[in-house]
């Protein structure tokens, strides 16, 4: 195996996330006791037990989903003795890559990607924004729906392109409803309203994204310790250097999730092991290269499966 690990972003949470790592593992108990300290609010009761609509404040998602996807990192290594060749993260997932990569303190990232989520939910006013998922469309004809739908004041762009034919688009709610209505014009098998508190990954982020790096101004980066791929542009990391600005740019640009995949494989990834709540990246990897083999470790006894494969 030539293995690399993935992990989820906002989309990913949901009530209990994280609870089997914790109760199973000293490790990963640990963490969520330093992220009660270091936010000053009980994320473990929040992330244990909700109530959901809490949880999905994009300033809570955001701390809980990375602390749930380290704690099973954690609960992974004392139970697998396993080295990945690379890493990635899906937007938010980017910055748990890059704490697993020794690139940041994993108290300077639970505060930041705290402050990511309220700079995000308080640059654009409710109702203002939107994001819908096209499916059944290539990204050329995603982008073409896209420039027909901005105008001067109302702007819309792919955001995320999860899979050939998985494409999410986000801006102005105006031009977002225009171009789901053109991709169902030009063939879309579905478009899907996402129920999100900011448009991520469009222009409309540029003040959070401000605002984002004034803290990253602050943050002790590092060369990653394991290749870490970018969003921005699929590619590692080349220095410590360069992590301020890419991060800064992922608020406004699109995540590049195909290419992540298929850079993987170039490199001769055949294994992709999705760490942190949910499936939605082990669905994206089997729609992108079906070549490659997946595991999910949502909860501990997922584990033991990746373990027995190991030892054979």
């Amino acid at each position: 195996m030539k293995i690399a690990f993935v992990f989820p972003g906002q989309g990913s949470q949901s009530v209990g996330m994280g609870k089997s790592f914790h109760d199973s593992f000293e490790s990963a108990k640990s963490l969520y006791e330093e992220a009660n300290a270091l936010l000053g609010y009980d994320l473990r009761k929040l992330s244990f037990e909700g109530p959901k609509e809490e949880l999905d404040k994009t300033e809570n998602t955001q701390p809980a989903l990375l602390v749930a996807s380290l704690a099973g990192l954690k609960a992974l290594k004392e139970k697998v003795d396993i080295s990945p060749a690379c890493l990635a993260g899906h937007s938010l997932g980017e910055y748990t890559a890059l704490v697993a990569a020794g690139s940041i303190d994993f108290r300077d990232a639970v505060k930041l990607v705290h402050k990511r989520g309220l700079f995000m939910q308080e640059s654009v006013p409710a109702g203002t924004g939107k994001m819908c998922a096209i499916i059944g469309l290539d990204l050329e004809n995603v982008k073409t729906v896209c420039e027909s739908a901005s105008m001067d004041a109302a702007q819309v762009v792919p955001a995320n392109i999860n899979s050939p034919e998985q494409i999410v688009i986000s801006g102005h709610a105006a031009a977002v409803d225009i171009a789901a209505s053109y991709a169902k014009e030009r063939g879309a098998k579905m478009v899907v309203p996402l129920q999100v508190s900011a448009p991520s990954h469009s222009p409309l982020m540029e003040k959070a994204a401000e605002k984002l790096d004034s803290e990253l101004g602050h943050i002790d980066f590092r060369i990653p310790r394991v290749p870490v791929l970018t969003n921005v542009g699929a590619l590692p990391y080349k220095d410590a250097g360069e992590i301020r600005g890419l991060l800064k740019a992922q608020l406004t640009s699109p995540v590049r999730w195909v290419d992540i995949i298929r850079r993987m494989r170039h490199d001769g990834i055949d294994t992709i092991v999705e760490i942190g709540p949910g499936k939605v990246l082990t669905g994206l990897v089997k729609r992108i290269d079906k070549e490659i083999k997946t595991y999910n470790l949502s909860e501990a006894g997922d584990i033991d499966k990746l373990a027995s494969d190991m030892n054979r």
